[in-house]
């Protein structure tokens, strides 16, 4: 117990700061795009590009993980997103800042599938869902929730392009508690003589994979694109104070990182597919409420924190326990990373690159109506998910002993 709670705090930690490094930018956009002239497209370039490194990295070092074990591609992301992250304020254009944040969101992307796995592997059955929301909460919490707050405090006494640097030391402490606490192998098998295209043909023969790569896409549309884009609709279209967007955007992280950390776990005892439907329907009236609420701050704050509240708990369930039970405990790394990397380059990336368009032709009031859309589409498709969550563990909550 006392080995389990170590493992997934430091690798809460972990993902928290990669949570920091995709998403502090985020906050900062109008600033950025005043001193380097950019528009709504060129923002949708930005994020899309770090999206687009980290399903790459998520494809290539999830299967990588599942044959070298979990440390050393976890550390080694840690270093990289440490030594380069102040970086980001280096870029003095468009293509500097892009390429900063492909190599950062491949750091990104190498990171999420192994975390992941690791945390599953450290918990016990029962406490699968609420271990994997404790180390996914982290995500939002601190790059969208205490980020927005800190950017904010930051900009009176420092320029932008020094508040990316801030958090490079405590990503070196990170990775060295790191290698310090996780295993280099939980398991005792030895590299497997199959190759990469072996496994991402194996993992996606399971109907629940494919199912699960379309979902990934649906909930980062949502999550991408509310993230990089509310705060223009704030400042641009309600003409809210620079303040005030801060305190709204704080909202998408605090509801995350509730949803992330109670959903999951009621996914423990009800099921993955009865919450993974429940969130849906949340998520996707929440942003038809958050589109009418004009700009009325607390209304804007409750109905965004609501949207993540679910929709950042069904990435949770997708990329963690669904995934992770649907495949051989061999392939549970390559599983998330297929998942991830398909979600991250459509959802994440190509899908926020339109929605960058789309604020550009209609205006950037519309820019709600394709994550609506593909929540009612997550919707379609989760009903054709097969339940996941193991007999073993509902015998526990039954009271009854599994059989050995």
């Amino acid at each position: 117990m006392r080995s389990e709670i170590k493992s997934v705090s430091v690798l809460a930690l972990g993902f928290g700061l990669v949570g920091i490094d995709r998403y502090l930018i985020s906050t900062m956009y109008p600033v950025i795009a005043k001193d380097l002239h950019l528009g709504y497209g060129d923002i949708g370039t930005i994020t899309g590009a770090l999206a687009i490194a980290w399903a790459v990295a998520a494809l290539w070092m999830g299967n990588l993980s599942d044959r070298l074990g979990r440390r050393r591609v976890l550390v080694g992301a840690l270093l990289v997103f440490s030594l380069l992250i102040g970086a980001s304020g280096l870029a003095k254009g468009l293509m500097g800042l892009v390429l900063v944040r492909l190599v950062m969101g491949f750091a990104d992307g190498a990171f999420t599938p192994a975390s992941i796995s690791a945390t599953i592997e450290a918990s016990a059955l029962e406490r699968r869902g609420r271990n994997i929301g404790i180390q996914q909460m982290t995500l939002t919490l601190f790059g969208l929730g205490f980020a927005p707050l800190a950017v904010a405090a930051l900009l009176h006494f420092i320029n932008w392009r020094v508040v990316f640097s801030v958090f490079a030391l405590p990503g070196l402490i990170v990775a060295w508690l790191t290698w310090r606490i996780i295993p280099a192998r939980w398991h005792a098998a030895e590299w497997r003589e199959r190759s990469s295209f072996a496994d991402w043909k194996a993992v996606l023969s399971y109907s629940n994979i494919r199912v699960l790569t379309v979902l990934m896409l649906c909930w980062l549309t949502c999550l991408v694109t509310t993230s990089a884009f509310i705060p223009s609709l704030l400042l641009d279209h309600h003409h809210l104070n620079f303040s005030s967007m801060s305190t709204v955007m704080s909202s998408i992280g605090l509801g995350a990182a509730a949803g992330t950390l109670c959903l999951p776990w009621l996914s423990d005892r009800v099921g993955r597919k009865p919450v993974v439907m429940l969130s849906t329907v949340g998520a996707c009236l929440m942003l038809v409420l958050l589109n009418s609420a004009g700009a009325n701050v607390p209304l804007l704050f409750c109905t965004l924190f609501m949207v993540h509240f679910f929709n950042n708990a069904l990435i949770t369930l997708t990329v963690g326990p669904l995934c992770a039970e649907s495949v051989p405990a061999e392939l549970m790394a390559t599983a998330s990373g297929v998942v991830i990397a398909v979600g991250e380059l459509f959802g994440g990336g190509f899908a926020v690159m339109i929605a960058g368009q789309v604020a550009t032709r209609l205006g950037i009031s519309k820019i709600l109506l394709l994550p609506t859309a593909t929540l009612v589409l997550g919707l379609i498709l989760s009903t054709r998910l097969r339940e996941t969550r193991p007999r073993e563990l509902r015998g526990i909550q039954a009271g009854v002993t599994p059989a050995s």
